[in-house]
């Protein structure tokens, strides 16, 4: 029987690399599809609550786990089970390095050690976003040195990951999946296994093209936000509302979409993605100045908010020095305990580097720790209470969850700055209030 059959009769063994935010989604469709599935991560904490059934992912209910463990699903960190594997998928990080350039690092590993129990008949594929000729040029290089050739003896594929973490509208079966490979062989295996769980699969000429769209539907984003965010900081200084312009704008029913300002990106994807083309673009010495710029504009954000606090605490007659601020949300967008590249950990910074004294309330995180940029930061979300609002000279809003009391804050404190213009929208207006 050929993989594509055993593929369409579930028969086929899934392994699924890295059991994040994106392996972890992908794996829960497979099992629904009633494929068995191995879950492969370095990580043993996580190995161990899987085992248990249990959800490390706030948005992912244990419900969804508990049923399968042991019968469907073996989560472990014991690789040599690769072997046993007919599709292995890797859903791995790819973050920057100090310099801003691509750390591929998770994903070279992974596929070194795939290579180690590589045979005849599997199939391989990246889901995670990187620059184009990841798939077909480094890791096929890396796969090369078994003597295996893919399209002959083994399929290689990419279809980038499209998670929107605790999106009402959609999920991951029900987002359409970009699929290709390195040959059309490998296409058509791809296509197969993914046309089991997602409702529309969008196959494309090559694994390039793929990795090329990813970057760009997250490069689009960024370069809109960054035109936002330096219409905020022009029209604050032409006293001019940038919520009520882009309202009146979406009034248009043709030529405009709405992005909205906020106090700097947050996620794996927006922050990280467009350095990843950037880097490339070097290697043909083609200049990227609106990725550039954006990218500028965007990583400036956290200094103007904590310039917007100073002026806030100037009507005060207060210095940021010694100031006691809370921060409201510190994951990196509402509703979710992602945070991954969240802005609220840079601003933090920036606020106990001018002397502030600084807490935080994040209904969704618990602790704030283990950040690879922020390693100093290591704290534990507090009370909001009454009194803890009366206390603290200023509360900042950075992430608008639709668990924050948005009156009772108003009530209690002292002053209010507020990056997302939640208080607004929860028709609060209050002099205590400032945007920013």
């Amino acid at each position: 029987m050929s993989l594509v059959q055993r593929i369409q009769v579930r028969d086929a063994r899934v392994g699924i690399i890295g059991l994040g935010y994106v392996g972890l989604p992908l794996l829960i469709e497979f099992l629904k599809a009633g494929f068995n599935v191995t879950g492969f991560d370095t990580d043993q904490r996580k190995v161990s609550l899987l085992r248990e059934g249990k959800s490390y992912i706030k948005h992912i209910d244990s419900s969804r786990i508990e049923q399968h463990v042991n019968r469907q699903f073996f989560p472990t960190n014991d690789f040599s089970m690769l072997s046993g594997m007919d599709c292995i998928i890797i859903c791995v990080p790819t973050p920057l390095n100090k310099h801003r350039e691509p750390d591929l690092t998770f994903v070279f590993d992974s596929t070194k050690v795939i290579a180690r129990y590589l045979k005849r008949g599997q199939l391989v594929v990246l889901e995670s976003t990187t620059y184009p000729g990841t798939t077909s040029e480094d890791m096929k290089a890396i796969l090369d040195e078994t003597g295996l050739v893919p399209g002959v003896d083994y399929y290689l594929a990419y279809s980038a990951e499209r998670e929107d973490p605790n999106n009402t509208n959609y999920s991951t079966s029900t987002i359409p999946k970009v699929v290709s490979g390195h040959t059309p062989d490998c296409l058509n295996v791809v296509k197969t296994l993914y046309d089991t769980i997602i409702s529309r699969t969008v196959p494309v000429s090559s694994t390039k093209v793929a990795e090329a769209a990813k970057l760009l539907e997250n490069i689009y984003r960024a370069v809109n936000i960054a035109l936002v965010n330096e219409m905020k900081m022009l029209f604050d200084a032409m006293d001019i509302d940038i919520w009520e312009v882009i309202e009146t704008a979406k009034t248009k029913p043709f030529g405009f979409q709405a992005f909205y300002p906020g106090p700097g990106l947050g996620g794996h994807c927006i922050p990280i993605d467009p350095f990843y083309l950037t880097w490339k673009a070097k290697q043909y010495e083609i200049p990227t100045r609106f990725i550039e710029l954006a990218g500028e504009i965007n990583t400036h954000m956290p200094f103007y908010v904590v310039e917007k606090v100073k002026d806030a605490l100037n009507v005060l007659k207060k210095s940021l020095n010694g100031s006691k601020i809370l921060v409201l949300g510190v994951a990196y967008k509402k509703d979710v305990d992602d945070q991954r590249e969240s802005p609220a950990l840079k601003i933090i910074q920036l606020l106990i580097k001018n002397g502030a004294q600084v807490c935080y309330n994040d209904p969704h995180v618990s602790v704030c720790q283990g950040h690879r940029h922020y390693p100093d930061i290591d704290m534990t979300s507090v009370e909001l209470s009454a009194d803890l609002l009366s206390k603290v000279d200023l509360a900042l809003l950075i992430t608008d969850h639709n668990a924050f009391d948005y009156t009772f804050i108003e009530e209690h404190a002292r002053c209010i700055v507020d990056t997302r213009d939640a208080f607004r929208r929860n028709n609060i207006r209050s002099e205590k209030v400032y945007r920013a």
